[in-house]
């Protein structure tokens, strides 16, 4: 019997006899993807008795055959991330597959030969976006607290300038035990062919680094990752490339939750959008998805729920109202305390949509109301700093 185990501290592929169990292949790097949903397929068996394993490293996926012997051979494609449904025929693998510069794709993937053969079988439905000028993004490693280090990718403006500078969009990715992934987003190149610089943080929880810093937010979270966030947002102010009082944060469900906590503090966050966000994490343990509940109730413990009272700065708050992970309830009644307190929230709610607006019938509206945010806050700043100087000039 074959079996994904992280007990050598990375996600990798064992195998039991009825005796006693061995690892198949020990590779530092992650054999299997976070356990979110069910129904992944992160490795299959080829007829020669070589197996094919999708293995992350960081933001970066790649794909190795394992030889009956154990040896690791990479398989060259033009993919660096892999979604975790891999299914074999014979000895091709049908895959989806994405780049930087490419949407994901369905491919086959023949191993017979010494060389891969890919034949891609479908491209998304927006293929004649394939050619048009993207933001391919760099990895930036920033050192953080107690000497640790997180990695960033960095999504410059659209055709921007080697020495850039620009309003920044912080992302923090769900889960959060997720991960940012080396691929083409066209959510982040909305931003960036609007001026916006895109960046997104593997902060501390993310996969890809193994057991040991996954679960090192056990009890932190809220508190680390912000921390985390806001020290890669320090970082680029700090060189130059975030502008000054337009440094936003923005995440998605845990990551949304996230969000909101930065603006519970003082830091270099501007505003901050949350979607789908996760506002109590005790309710959440009892609306997440059963499997998901022992991982999400050792998460408890860090930020704890978030309080209007605490919220610093503007927020943006969009959620569907049959979202049943993260309940509309929490959402309306945090907007309904920000406004008792004089911090009346954007509140965009979308009727009918579940937990995943990004893939929903309202991602556009919810794109354009989250760029409308960000530009008020903008213009807003700019106001203040002309009255400021014109207040000082009167004197």
């Amino acid at each position: 019997m074959y079996f994904v185990s992280d007990r050598s501290g990375w996600w990798n592929l064992y195998r039991w006899d009825g005796l006693k169990v061995e690892a198949v292949a020990p590779i530092a790097g992650e054999c299997a993807a976070e356990p979110w949903e069910l129904g992944y397929a992160s490795y299959g068996f080829l007829d020669d008795d070589r197996i094919v394993v999708a293995v992350q490293e960081g933001p970066r996926h790649r794909l190795v055959v394992i030889e009956p012997d154990g040896t690791v051979r990479p398989v060259d494609l033009p993919y660096t991330s892999i979604k975790p449904y891999l299914a074999v025929r014979g000895t091709t693998v049908a895959m989806i597959g994405s780049s930087p510069t490419a949407a994901p794709q369905v491919a086959l993937v023949d191993l017979a030969g010494a060389h891969p053969q890919v034949k891609v079988l479908a491209r998304p439905e927006h293929a004649e976006l394939d050619g048009a000028r993207v933001s391919t993004p760099t990895q930036l490693r920033v050192r953080v607290a107690n000497d640790r280090e997180v990695l960033a990718l960095v999504y410059p403006p659209t055709g921007s300038a080697a020495d850039w500078q620009a309003p920044v969009i912080v992302r923090a990715h769900p889960g959060p035990t997720a991960s940012c992934l080396l691929r083409l987003d066209w959510q982040a190149q909305f931003f960036t062919s609007r001026g916006f610089a895109v960046v997104d943080v593997d902060y501390l929880g993310s996969t890809g680094y193994g057991r040991a810093f996954r679960e090192s937010l056990y009890g932190r979270w809220g508190l680390d990752d912000v921390d985390d966030c806001a020290a890669v947002a320090v970082h680029l102010l700090s060189t130059g490339r975030a502008v000054p009082g337009q440094v936003f944060i923005r995440g998605a469900s845990a990551g949304g939750y996230t969000a909101l906590h930065a603006m519970a503090q003082d830091g270099p966050f501007a505003a901050a959008t949350a979607v789908s966000a996760i506002v109590d994490p005790d309710r959440w343990t009892e609306t997440v998805p059963r499997f998901q509940r022992a991982h999400a109730m050792r998460l408890r413990g860090g930020g704890g729920r978030v309080r209007a009272a605490a919220v610093q700065r503007p927020v943006l708050l969009i959620h569907g109202t049959a979202d049943e992970v993260a309940v509309v309830e929490d959402v309306r009644e945090l907007a309904d305390e920000l406004t008792s307190l004089g911090m009346a929230p954007e509140v965009l709610l979308l009727p009918g949509v579940g937990h995943y607006v990004a893939t929903s019938r309202r991602a556009g509206a919810a794109l354009e109301a989250e760029l409308a945010h960000y530009r008020s806050v903008m213009a807003d700043a700019a106001n203040d700093h002309g009255d400021y100087t014109a207040a000082s000039g009167s004197r």
